[in-house]
């Protein structure tokens, strides 16, 4: 009985101590000394803090790039629309171009041009060319330029044998057509005039003259559209104001100076 008691007593524990191992794990004491369980518990809130900031940062860089991305599509739509804009106005250039062209061709044979003066030289289509290697906006500049260029020449094409004067400004121009018209009326009255004094032939000049500066001014009109035509869809340059004037002043002088004439005579 002793040694079975003692069995007994041996093989459990007393009341205020431990039965093999305790899986609990240990606490922090009083005195400070760590916990293995606490520490633990801090290491696994710390990382999953790191985690969630590492997220947060991928996540603005993502954002940072899409818009950067965006910015770039557009910028290159943007350039891609401007470029079909820039091919679709050279090409209907180029077709007016040509049409002027083959026009003035014809019209240069028929007046006795060789056709070889016609066809570009190569140092000239070297120079086009250069011009037109910097993309669509510039083939169109150079269009234009050349089309400015042909507007030019129709206008010294249709000056009909006055190439020089076609070229001067419309105010001066027209001038050399306005102003003889405006002084062969008075021209005539101071004519009769002399050669009749204050006659009959004298008052009916004078009576006559009285509308010639309307009918010079309208054979003006008609012969500046004449002599002077505009290019292809454009408005004759009649400079009406400087007409009028040119046709009114000469015949109000001469007739107000044979009225005087006559009334002292």
């Amino acid at each position: 009985m002793t040694r079975g008691g003692a069995r007994t007593t041996a093989g459990q524990s007393a009341p205020g101590q431990r039965s093999g191992a305790d899986p609990t794990p240990e606490r922090t004491d009083p005195a400070g000394q760590a916990d293995p369980a606490g520490q633990a518990d801090t290491a696994g809130q710390a990382g999953t803090g790191g985690d969630a900031d590492a997220v947060a940062a991928a996540w603005t860089e993502y954002l940072a790039a899409a818009r950067q991305l965006d910015g770039v599509r557009r910028d290159a739509a943007t350039a891609a629309g401007e470029q079909a804009r820039s091919v679709q106005a050279a090409r209907e250039e180029l077709t007016a171009v040509r049409t002027r062209l083959a026009s003035q061709e014809a019209r240069l044979r028929e007046r006795g041009v060789p056709p070889i003066s016609l066809v570009p030289t190569p140092p000239e289509l070297t120079e086009a060319a250069r011009a037109m290697a910097g993309g669509p906006a510039a083939v169109l500049a150079a269009l234009r330029a050349a089309r400015g260029r042909a507007d030019a020449a129709d206008a010294t094409l249709s000056a009909r044998g006055l190439p020089r004067l076609a070229a001067w400004p419309p105010h001066l121009r027209n001038l050399l057509v306005y102003g003889p018209l405006a002084l062969l009326v008075p021209a005539i009255q101071v004519a009769l005039f002399v050669a009749t004094g204050t006659g009959a032939a004298s008052v009916a000049a004078l009576v006559c003259g009285l509308p010639m500066p309307a009918v010079a001014f309208a054979a003006g009109w008609i012969g500046v559209g004449r002599l002077f035509p505009p290019p292809d869809g454009g408005r004759v340059a009649r400079t009406a104001r400087l007409g009028a004037l040119v046709c009114l002043v000469p015949a109000v002088l001469v007739s107000a100076g044979l009225l005087l004439a006559m009334l002292a005579g």
